[in-house]
């Protein structure tokens, strides 16, 4: 039994006992309401009344004054209850919802750092430069043109459109309008693509103005994008949360085939933003960890696991929330990081850990 198994096997029992003891305690609080509210006329209650009695005997002979312990019996609501006891009978069940709504099932979908013991290695993000980033920007997408860094940001009502030099104020800027929820954004051509959320809407637009050009529609969720070369095509690799990459056409947007990525044969789910990396590899970070998996466009196989915590100041960290965004700085091997409502961006570098 390793270390994680231990850790859920042992965890799953403490709530077992919990939930045990909570139900007792209710049933018990529930009995003794409901001689209070008959007035406790039959003998059980009468020999509760010398129970009492008795303990208030001894009580006072120990110099304690019963008025100063009234004789109350806690008790859960029965809805409480009923939650702990589906969560212990139900590990891995129980999920939150992060801003926007999306499923934050971390038990799920959080990739184990120390996965690498099935050969998958395990790096981690060095530091080179940090930047500063718009701590109000929900960030979706990250993307290098040149110089240029794109910036896609989300929430209804929030989201927008950002292009100019990493760390400075944009140079060019557009909104997204209520109701669309801004997501991943790449660039192919003389085209930019921008996702939407549950909208169903993928915008092309002009990269140097970012005016918007044509919409197109798609099913289900949009969250990253990116664009790269397969089997000698130009295609966008699209995520949407799941496991499953979704390959489009750059010109028309339609669906032309997926890559299912796994990991010792499981499926590895929670994939957001995307890098279409100049190594060949996909690289995408896994909501809502700070691990980002490094992805053979090819098998859909996971080559490597990247720990990225601890970037953030507890003071800083209070106020982020999960990291989302990678892009691949031009002319170097590395890549720049941040997340949604961080106040800096990182420079680093993938070494062994």
């Amino acid at each position: 039994m390793n270390i994680h198994r231990l850790a859920r096997w042992t965890a799953r029992w403490t709530l077992r006992v919990l939930v045990g003891i909570a139900l007792h305690v209710h049933q018990h609080g529930h009995r003794l309401r409901r001689r209070q509210r008959v007035g406790h006329r039959d003998q059980s209650d009468d020999r509760h009344r010398q129970h009492l009695q008795r303990r208030k005997r001894r009580k006072r002979r120990w110099g304690i004054d019963p008025a100063d312990q009234p004789q109350r019996h806690p008790h859960l609501p029965r809805a409480v209850v009923w939650a702990m006891l589906v969560g212990a009978l139900l590990p891995g069940t129980v999920t939150a919802c992060g801003p926007g709504g999306k499923d934050v099932n971390a038990t799920s979908r959080q990739v184990h750092l120390g996965a690498d013991s099935h050969g998958v290695p395990l790096l981690r993000a060095e530091v080179r430069d940090t930047l500063p980033h718009d701590p109000q920007a929900f960030t979706q997408g990250l993307e290098f043109r040149g110089d240029s860094l794109y910036e896609s940001t989300g929430l209804v009502g929030r989201s927008s459109l950002r292009a100019g030099r990493p760390g400075k104020p944009p140079a060019v800027y557009a909104e997204l309008k209520a109701p669309l929820f801004g997501e991943g954004i790449t660039l192919s051509g003389d085209k930019l693509w921008q996702l939407t959320w549950r909208n169903g809407t993928a915008i092309e637009r002009d990269p140097t103005t970012l005016a918007e050009r044509r919409r197109f529609t798609y099913q289900g969720e949009g969250w990253g994008l990116c664009h790269r070369r397969l089997s000698g095509r130009q295609r966008l690799v699209m995520s949407n949360g799941t496991d499953r990459l979704t390959l489009r056409d750059p010109s028309t947007f339609k669906a032309t085939g997926s890559i299912d990525v796994r990991q010792d044969g499981q499926p590895v789910t929670g994939l957001n933003e995307l890098e279409c990396a100049p190594d060949g590899f996909i690289y995408s970070n896994v909501y809502p960890t700070d691990t980002i998996v490094r992805i053979d466009p090819g098998t859909g196989t996971v080559t490597a696991h990247i720990d990225a915590t601890g970037l953030l100041t507890p003071s800083e960290r209070s106020g982020a929330q999960a990291l989302n965004g990678i892009a691949a700085v031009p002319g170097t091997k590395l890549f720049l990081i941040t997340g949604k409502l961080w106040p800096r961006m990182f420079k680093v570098s993938f070494v062994a850990k």
